[in-house]
């Protein structure tokens, strides 16, 4: 299950459970999402959406799994630290940046930026847990 030293169960691990934290994070945060995008009905839901999305969070993963293999940081801690840097690093700045030029709201900032954060941190400790 391993090429170039990845672990793609891990991988595919973090994948599903940051998948699952984005549900419940929007979820929970609805109606504060909805208020900050200016939308007052929910958007329709797109199951092409969904299914892009994982793609994507299959990508992050893979992406944070060799950052961290190539830092030798295949720990719980060491997917912890290596998430945060790459979100404050990657994410952060470029939500800041693009919410700025778009005129969102800061809650709309901070709303992703949390979720976005989590998702990270998530595919840091399963692949962290998982290892190699």
């Amino acid at each position: 299950m391993e090429f170039t030293g990845i672990n793609y169960l891990a991988v595919l691990g973090a994948a599903v459970a940051a998948f699952m934290f984005g549900a419940a994070w929007y979820g929970g945060l609805s109606k504060q999402w909805m208020a900050a995008m200016e939308l007052s009905e929910p958007p329709k839901p797109n199951p092409m959406i969904y299914a892009l999305t994982f793609v994507c969070q299959l990508v992050i993963a893979w992406v944070l799994a060799g950052v961290m293999g190539h830092l030798s940081q295949i720990s719980v801690t060491g997917g912890m630290i290596s998430a945060f840097f790459v979100w404050l690093g990657f994410v952060a700045t470029t939500l800041i940046v693009n919410h700025r030029f778009q005129d969102a709201s800061w809650s709309l900032t901070i709303i992703d930026g949390g979720h976005w954060l989590g998702v990270l941190m998530i595919m840091g400790i399963v692949i962290g847990l998982i290892g190699t």
